[in-house]
């Protein structure tokens, strides 16, 4: 990897969001990166927006090579990282667990709660003991900004949001969907953990925007089960939007992070 390249926002794509530079007809390098814990995802290209350095992996790599479970989420954050990346936006894919977050909407997400199992999770193993903390895992400044520009550009936002994310591949049965809307969370995932939480680890901020494809299997008695088919076809038929708010958020992040503390949240004890 070539010392000069460097980036300050990095974009880690969702399913149905595997290119972004093209789109924007901005020139970019595309770069590959080794980390100490394997392979990321994909290449990582980079290129410049309205004066900032941007890096962009697909989640699931180009060819959606790699399901939920599989996602070496460790390298893909470190990769960010190692490029100086100093903010991470991490659109997905997501199902309502509430009838009043519908189809179409964007959640900015406040809010995670991991139903995952086995994955690798943290960046600290010892010997030293650390407990970082997960109290507040989105960044509040950017989560304003992207509420704020949502509102502008005619999307329907929720402004905040509890994401429960599962294993996968497999989506829930209609009594696990139940048990999860009893619970009052609105949005159900299957890559927000631990992405979120590595990112924090590396003292960078995290946005996530949940572009919301289908109302979950049990969150009415009428509700035909979900299929990827049916989750991809809405995101698609949205991604432009998606794309244009990305943009918009870019051109607003100030170049110094002022209203938060995701740059100082770990405790060595």
């Amino acid at each position: 990897m070539s010392k000069t390249i460097n980036a300050e926002i990095g974009i880690i794509g969702g399913s149905g969001f595997y290119s972004f530079f093209e789109e924007a007809k901005t020139p970019y390098e595309e770069i590959q990166i080794d980390t100490p814990y394997g392979s990321p995802s994909d290449s990582i290209t980079v290129g410049e927006l309205f004066g900032k350095k941007v890096a962009f992996i697909p989640r699931h790599g180009r060819n959606h090579s790699y399901l939920p479970h599989t996602v070496n989420y460790r390298a893909n954050v470190w990769a960010m990282k190692s490029l100086g990346v100093k903010r991470v936006i991490s659109p997905c894919a997501a199902g309502s667990l509430q009838t009043y977050v519908k189809p179409g909407d964007f959640v900015i997400c406040d809010q995670f709660v991991d139903w995952t199992d086995g994955r690798k999770n943290t960046f600290f193993e010892g010997p030293v003991c650390v407990h970082p903390s997960s109290a507040d895992p989105y960044c509040p400044e950017l989560r304003q900004i992207a509420i704020e520009l949502a509102k502008k550009q005619g999307i329907n936002v929720h402004e905040k949001g509890t994401v429960v994310v599962i294993n996968g591949p497999r989506f829930t049965t209609k009594a696990e969907s139940k048990f999860f809307t009893s619970q009052g969370w609105e949005v159900i995932n299957m890559s927000q953990f631990p992405e979120v939480h590595l990112v924090k680890e590396l003292d960078m901020c995290s946005l996530t925007i949940a572009l919301i494809t289908d109302y979950d299997a049990g969150l009415v008695g009428d509700v035909p089960p979900v299929t990827h088919q049916e989750v991809m076809q809405v995101f698609k038929s949205n991604i432009s939007r998606l794309k244009s708010l990305l943009l918009a958020i870019i051109e607003n992040i100030p170049s110094e992070r002022n209203n938060c503390d995701c740059f100082n949240t770990s405790h060595t004890s």
